[in-house]
């Protein structure tokens, strides 16, 4: 905001002030103004006097406020757009276009608020010897980088929940980590238990002053819960807390787990070796460490004739988007990198020239200051000509495009084979090797025939064939945004 408008810092009072303490400011300064000096062409005296009567006036007051607070807004968010094309030809069919969207962090720094984060461990049988340990022995690393002012609680889970360690400051790492070291696998899978206990143990702080985050480790199926899961995960998005879940080895539900973090606008990802689960954990902590914007949602009404077809989160990772609810939810913007979305978007047939206006309408909770539902706007047209030139997308937007797709097209393979269309399932497969080899995936690529073979063969994926191919085509997406930094 213009220094001539920062009434409050004119009068050299908080915007917290009584109207006392206004007027008292307002009779100081302007008691240390000579008379001859108290007129409408000294632009110092004029902006004193405009400051005290904008903010000695209630409504004015508050209107001004309401501006302040959506100035300040606008200077921690930015929004940047970009289309695969902005000029549509007149046409009696539907077209489609992408709309790059990046929501992106202030430039000055930002006093962050501590962490509340909750820690849900799978104890079941299966997770016994390696996969356990391993889970312990990346909590401990993870528990050691917290500072003193964050706030831990951990939870493990078979088919029933144990706290083992309480919601708390992080004064004493090693006492943590003693409380750790006596889990002991046993017993079935139900993720409710956890989660519901871990919920718990986060509500024990002001959700207001933190950020607040759920992690998920689990090998296995829930049984019989998965609705009270999903309806939890719904629930506690509300309250501004986000989940993240790492499924590992190939038995769990990968579904399942995209379903429970779409609220929150979350992580699901894959961890195939024991080994996998340090590396895993450090990222998504060092992604909370530094939050700048937490509940960031899409409005996806863009106009009556333009639709979002699919969606999918390029960044702070890669997430496919769930279009069933009123808003996109996109998580938190965390560190330095943008949320950046990648939007298809499906035009009704255009038989006219006109001009299509798309008002991109974000909502985000801005950390500091505290600023709940802030609205963040930006206006977008499509031109509809008759005569449109040879043009090239953006070479982003292309690299986008084509990672995106090849996840895709995996999972229109499992679609495929879970109807029993195995003949179209193995054509999709042998389209996706060939892609994956055109990029260079070999792995990838070979995990591909195999399971084109296992297709034709058996009439099905393997588990833990499906669940590579599955996430590791999403893995592209971060490669390709991280070789555009380079």
């Amino acid at each position: 905001m213009d220094k001539e408008f920062e009434y409050y810092a004119i009068l050299g009072v908080s915007s917290q002030a009584t109207p006392e303490q206004i007027r008292a400011a307002f009779a100081t300064l302007r008691g240390q103004v000579p008379q001859e000096k108290r007129t409408k062409t000294n632009k110092a005296y004029a902006r004193l006097v405009t400051a005290f009567e904008v903010l000695s006036n209630p409504e004015r007051r508050a209107t001004y406020d309401s501006l302040l607070v959506e100035t300040k807004s606008q200077e921690m968010v930015n929004l940047r757009v970009q289309s695969s094309r902005d000029r549509i030809r007149v046409a009696n069919a539907e077209q489609m276009v992408y709309l790059l969207l990046d929501i992106l962090p202030p430039e000055q720094e930002v006093k962050q608020r501590p962490l509340n984060l909750s820690l849900v461990l799978d104890r079941s049988t299966s997770m016994q010897g390696g996969r356990l340990s391993h889970v312990k022995t990346a909590v401990e690393l993870i528990v050691n980088r917290l500072t003193k002012q964050d706030t831990l609680s951990i939870i493990s889970f078979s088919d029933r929940a144990e706290v083992v360690v309480p919601s708390g400051k992080v004064e004493n790492p090693t006492a943590l980590v003693g409380e750790l070291r006596s889990v002991q696998a046993s017993g079935g899978t139900e993720i409710f238990q956890g989660l519901q206990a871990a919920v718990q143990e986060l509500r024990k702080v002001d959700l207001n002053q933190h950020t607040n985050h759920l992690i998920l480790l689990t090998d296995g199926h829930t049984y019989g819960d998965a609705p009270l899961c999903l309806e939890l995960a719904s629930r506690t998005a509300r309250l501004n807390i986000g989940i993240s879940a790492f499924g590992l080895g190939a038995e769990w539900h990968d579904e399942f787990l995209d379903k429970l973090v779409a609220p929150s606008g979350g992580q699901s990802n894959f961890i195939e070796q024991p080994a996998e689960i340090i590396d895993h954990l450090q990222k998504r902590i060092q992604g909370l460490g530094t939050i700048y914007a937490q509940n960031i949602t899409l409005n996806p009404r863009l106009h009556d004739k333009v639709t979002i077809n699919y969606g999918f989160k390029l960044e702070p990772f890669a997430q496919p988007l769930t279009l069933d609810g009123e808003v996109l939810p996109l998580g938190n913007l965390e560190g330095r990198a943008p949320v950046s979305v990648l939007l298809e978007l499906k035009v009704a047939p255009q038989p006219v020239q006109a001009r299509l206006t798309l008002p991109i309408e974000v909502k985000a909770d801005v950390a500091s200051p505290q600023l709940r539902s802030q609205t963040f706007k930006h206006v977008h047209h499509f031109y509809v000509l008759p005569d449109l030139p040879n043009e090239m997308p953006p070479q982003n937007i292309i690299d986008a495009v084509r990672v995106m797709n090849m996840y895709r097209l995996n999972e229109r393979v499992w679609q495929e084979v879970e109807a029993g269309r195995l003949e179209a399932a193995s054509t999709r497969m042998h389209h996706l090797s060939t892609r994956l080899l055109e990029a260079g995936e070999t792995a990838l690529a070979q995990q591909a025939q195999q399971e084109m073979a296992r297709i034709s063969s058996a009439g099905t994926m393997s588990l833990a064939g499906r669940k590579k191919l599955k996430y590791g085509t999403r893995a592209l997406i971060d490669k390709s945004k991280q070789n555009d930094k380079e």
